[in-house]
């Protein structure tokens, strides 16, 4: 750390502002990690209409079904909630935002063996903060890498406007959305282990592998923020929670965006 001050360095926030993303290692405890496994393998045999609805029975042709996203668990899951507002998360973000950074949603993806990927994306088409933009904080439950179905960033491009995304090819994407890279961007896969977080700035192009492998699951815990300055954000995400766990609400943001349209609650990773 710079200082006593600081959950970052100098350099972690120079890299993060530079490149559009940031890992910070280990910074969920294994013992914070099985609380979280716990929860979610409790809640994965459960169905909550509206956020999280399986098909308990299975089916082989999409593992999908069976293990859908788990949408704002934090809006009925005390745990979810908990590590929503981890405080050394919630230290992280101020010192990327330079102010204090309010939570606007929770997701835990399962993301079992044989799995389809997402196609690259853009999280403020969704989110629509503004002034300012979200970040998200993606957790590590399992090791994430190429074969089971990381994380693909393309570096830099958080300096590129929100674009209108095209269709996605739905063999490989859970999602119809695809957002082009540039000539000159580079995809690259995210490795990260059990408990790191990966930090990153929501225009930045972003998406993921499938699962490739027979017998690992790819389990993420991920939650998006909004800076304090903020004023408003789509109409979906809130309440927003201060680090104290205080509601409070943004105006709804009624711009439809780069295509011209409304866009309701997003679908992702």
């Amino acid at each position: 750390m710079a200082n006593a001050l600081r959950a970052l360095t100098e350099e972690q926030k120079r890299r993060f502002d530079t490149e559009g993303y940031l890992i910070v290692k280990g910074l969920f405890a294994p013992e914070d990690l099985a609380e979280i496994t716990e929860t979610f393998d409790k809640l994965s045999h459960e169905t909550i209409p509206g956020y999280f609805e399986p098909d308990l029975k299975g089916d082989a042709a999409d593992p999908l079904k069976r293990y859908p996203r788990v949408m704002h668990p934090h809006r009925y899951n005390e745990t979810a909630k908990k590590f929503m507002l981890h405080p050394p998360v919630m230290a992280v973000l101020a010192d990327l935002y330079g102010e204090e950074a309010y939570a606007a949603q929770s997701m835990f993806y399962y993301k079992p063996p044989g799995s389809r990927g997402q196609a690259l994306h853009q999280d403020n088409f969704y989110l629509k903060v503004e002034p300012g933009n979200c970040i998200a904080a993606w957790t590590s439950v399992d090791p994430a890498y190429e074969e089971n179905g990381g994380l693909l960033v393309v570096p830099k491009t958080q300096a590129h406007e929100i674009s209108c995304p095209e269709e996605a090819d739905t063999r490989e994407s859970f999602t119809s959305h695809y957002v082009k890279p540039p000539k000159d961007g580079v995809v690259m896969p995210v490795v990260m282990d059990k408990g790191d977080v990966l930090f990153f700035n929501g225009n930045l192009i972003h998406g993921s592998y499938r699962n490739k492998t027979k017998d690992r699951f790819r389990r993420a815990f991920i939650c998006h923020y909004a800076n304090a300055s903020a004023t408003a954000i789509n109409v979906h995400y809130n309440p927003l929670y201060k680090a104290d766990g205080t509601e409070l609400v943004l105006e709804g943001n009624p711009d439809g965006g780069p295509c011209g349209v409304e866009v309701g609650e997003f679908t992702y990773h």
